[in-house]
């Protein structure tokens, strides 16, 4: 949900060591050919989903997580097969785990931020504290939960929670509005989805009615105040969403909905921000 990515280095000071954690990843089948991927020793803010789609010519991949361990071996797929991950957009707790994979996609207006030639070098801390104090003051507004630690376990003993590598790769596809992708047996088109970042994305089947939404929308407080977001392209973002034709919403994070939902979480957002933007003459 943050821009985790682009932290200043720190070290905090936990009040009490953290216990390691069991099996890192928790994966369910959410539907035939669809699996859902969390870290579930992630604060919930930063909770990502990733989600996974068998394909007839290749298996999809649709975020990463924060990368604290790797991702693939709980894939599950098959030795030789090919997987491509597609980023909704590059914030920290979507793209750790990018780099695992040798095909990568994602939108041209993100792709400096996961470019090794462009990206920043910075380490990612998992202390609230290191955070840029304007996006812990917005996302405390929005009513989250910003605890002194962004994990309540480590993956083994000697962890460094300060220490968390910013795994830059470059990416084998850059993807715009109206791009296709053609897994043999589905066709996920793409969206074009700005406001919480330049490049946030959706990928929509239209034939099931199937949307992949990253974080331009999600069952809970939307975050339009971080480093890069623009809360005049999200009332378009809104708009364009409260009139779309859904079954299945599978977004960034939080549990699936669907399209009632979809719309009243739009509405509700345009009713909030667009007197605001009337009133301060954008």
């Amino acid at each position: 949900m943050s821009g985790l990515g682009r932290l200043s280095r720190g070290r905090g000071e936990s009040s009490a060591p953290l216990p390691i954690a069991g099996a890192w990843w928790n994966r369910a089948d959410f539907s035939p050919g669809i699996a859902l991927l969390r870290e579930p020793y992630v604060a919930e803010v930063l909770r990502c989903n990733v989600w996974w789609i068998a394909g007839k010519h290749f298996d999809l991949v649709v975020d990463t997580g924060l990368g604290i361990t790797p991702l693939w071996p709980h894939l599950k797929i098959a030795p030789g097969r090919e997987a491509v991950v597609v980023l909704t957009h590059t914030h920290a707790d979507h793209a750790g785990g990018w780099h695992e994979f040798g095909q990568r996609w994602v939108h041209r207006d993100e792709a400096h931020y996961v470019d090794p030639a462009t990206a920043d070098p910075d380490i990612v801390s998992l202390w609230s504290a290191d955070l840029d104090p304007a996006e812990n003051a917005h996302m405390q507004r929005a009513g989250y939960l910003m605890p002194e630690c962004f994990v309540m376990a480590v993956p083994h003993d000697g962890f460094e929670l300060d220490q968390l590598p910013h795994r830059p790769a470059a990416p084998t596809r850059l993807l715009g509005e109206g791009d296709v992708i053609d897994l043999g047996d589905r066709a996920l088109e793409v969206l074009h989805l700005p406001g919480h970042s330049p490049g946030s994305i959706g990928l929509y089947d239209a034939r099931s009615g199937l949307l992949l939404s990253g974080d331009a929308v999600y069952d809970g407080p939307l975050l339009d105040e971080l480093a890069g977001s623009d809360i005049d392209a999200y009332v378009e973002t809104m708009r364009r969403l409260a009139q779309m034709t859904v079954n299945t919403v599978l977004p960034g994070h939080g549990e699936a909905f669907g399209q009632e939902r979809l719309h009243s979480i739009a509405i509700d957002y345009l009713r909030r921000r667009e007197p605001q933007r009337r009133g301060s003459g954008t």
